[in-house]
């Protein structure tokens, strides 16, 4: 396989990725009350929004990650095809 069907591939991938990682935390999130109720009554509201918040805490570096590779990949499959057409003008 050459260079540029494996670049797009690879590049394909972690957009892939990043989609589905939004995609979770989403799902995570939909359930996530915008109100804290602070009597004791409520303590396994209080339990089941934190272990939201603990699942989201998790993820969330993981997908600076990803938006970081896509941010590279994207400059570097930019920077490919301005390379080759400032190539093929020499």
């Amino acid at each position: 396989m050459t260079f540029v069907p494996m670049m797009w591939v690879v590049w394909s991938a972690i957009v892939v990725i990043t989609a589905a990682l939004y995609l979770y935390r989403s799902s995570l999130t939909k359930d996530e009350e915008d109100q804290i109720f602070l009597d004791d009554s409520f303590s396994h509201e209080k339990t089941a929004q934190a272990a939201i918040i603990a699942k989201v805490s998790k993820v969330e570096p993981i997908l600076k990650v990803a938006l970081w590779l896509v941010a590279l990949g994207t400059l570097f499959v930019i920077g490919y095809y301005v390379y080759d057409i400032v190539s093929q003008f020499k």
